[in-house]
């Protein structure tokens, strides 16, 4: 048993773990959902090993409310002292070592009375009368309620306070784990000179992205599974906020941002925001239109696109000549660093601003070439998708 029990750990890519640790290290509640047996509970016993945190384990299920609110214990004088609420001894060793990792397991089992009290545990850390340190770190596991034994659908309040993260097994880590060798968590290492650059670009890209989706800010879903998950409000957009700084300074992947951004207000305005972030790092198109022989345009192919049409748009937004002779300019630097399939929208665009009495610059020229070829190429593929339709029929027929 020994044998069979002695592993070792490495370093190893995963963006899971590495979403999961950067939250704890974020010291934001995370909830890990999957089904029976998928390893979350290992999962969360190796994290706190890494961490050299000591691991306390709570079975959400089978206490009750009061175990989480206090139990009220009479004094001397209660109508001059109060009764005070004692906490539970789990919560005594946590203050008393000042650091931890609390782990509130079957949490999608625990009735409604039982995750009403664990409301101040998660948000405010306050067990009975005990303020839990600084030095903890709260992370839960749940079964989807279709797997849970006697399962119960997390209320919104309690499901709104957590990042949701979705747990599932790699092929590749099971077999090498099994084989002795587990990933390793790390905490994420974060650059103190990029702290301040970090919460300055995560309050714009959040804040710009509320401005312009107003609707988002607050979306409760209207089926009682949904509202177990994660949605957006403004208490999970303030942890998106956090998220988003700690993971800029971290420098952590775009993968790993799209969980944790995901996890908090939930798929569809996590994904928004992640494109608005995209967005963000677009060229400014008045630069461009100013000084388009050494514009700088993005190398990725949608940003690139987006970026030209930003130009269009701010002609269009003040047509002046000079502004729609720098805008061909600017599709001709793109013409020159890029691939030339991406002008034909843009440059039929910008041709449809043109006002009667305004010359056709020299730069058109130099992109009729391109604009034909592309829209020859178009052409041909329409016809080589109708003949293969025809083909097709004809087969059919006979």
């Amino acid at each position: 048993m020994t044998l069979l029990r002695t592993t070792t750990t490495e370093p190893r890519p995963d963006e899971q773990l590495e979403a999961l640790t950067l939250a704890v290290a974020a010291d934001l509640p995370v909830l890990l959902w999957g089904e029976p047996g998928i390893g979350k509970t290992a999962v969360l016993t190796q994290l706190a090993t890494s961490l050299d945190l000591p691991l306390t384990t709570v079975i959400a299920s089978v206490h009750e409310p009061s175990d989480f609110s206090g139990l009220p214990i009479v004094g001397d004088d209660p109508a001059v002292q109060g009764v005070p609420m004692a906490p539970p001894q789990w919560a005594v060793e946590l203050v008393r070592a000042g650091r931890g990792l609390l782990f509130l397991d079957e949490l999608s089992t625990a009735t409604p009375a039982v995750q009403a009290a664990l409301l101040r545990v998660v948000l405010e850390r306050r067990v009975g009368a005990l303020h839990l340190p600084p030095g903890v770190r709260i992370v839960a596991a749940a079964n989807p309620r279709a797997s849970a034994a006697d399962g119960w659908e997390l209320s919104p309040p309690l499901a709104n306070r957590f990042v949701h993260l979705y747990w599932v097994h790699d092929r590749e880590v099971v077999v090498r784990g099994l084989g002795g060798v587990w990933p390793r968590a790390e905490l994420p290492r974060l650059e103190p000179e990029r702290l301040p650059e970090a919460v300055a670009f995560a309050r714009r890209a959040v804040c710009g992205f509320l401005q312009a989706r107003p609707t988002l800010i607050h979306r409760l879903p209207s089926t009682e599974t949904r509202r177990g998950g994660a949605w957006p409000s403004p208490r999970s957009w303030e942890t998106a906020l956090t998220l988003l700084a700690f993971a800029t300074a971290a420098c952590v992947s775009q993968d790993v941002l799209a969980l944790l951004v995901r996890g908090a207000v939930g798929d569809g305005p996590g994904l928004e925001l992640l494109a608005h972030l995209d967005r963000m790092d677009l060229p400014d198109p008045e630069s461009l239109l100013a000084d388009p022989v050494s514009a700088e345009l993005p190398v990725r192919g949608d940003l690139r696109q987006a970026a030209l049409e930003a130009v269009v748009a701010a002609v269009g937004a003040r047509p002046e000549r000079e502004r729609w002779e720098a805008g061909w300019a600017v599709l001709v630097r793109a013409l020159e660093t890029g691939a030339p399939d991406l002008l034909v929208a843009p440059a039929k665009a910008l041709a449809a601003l043109r006002r009667d009495d305004w010359d056709v610059p020299d730069a058109v020229e130099r992109l009729a070439a391109v604009v034909g070829l592309a829209r020859r190429a178009d052409r041909s593929v329409e016809r080589a998708a109708a003949s293969a339709d025809a083909g097709r029929a004809t087969g059919t027929r006979r």
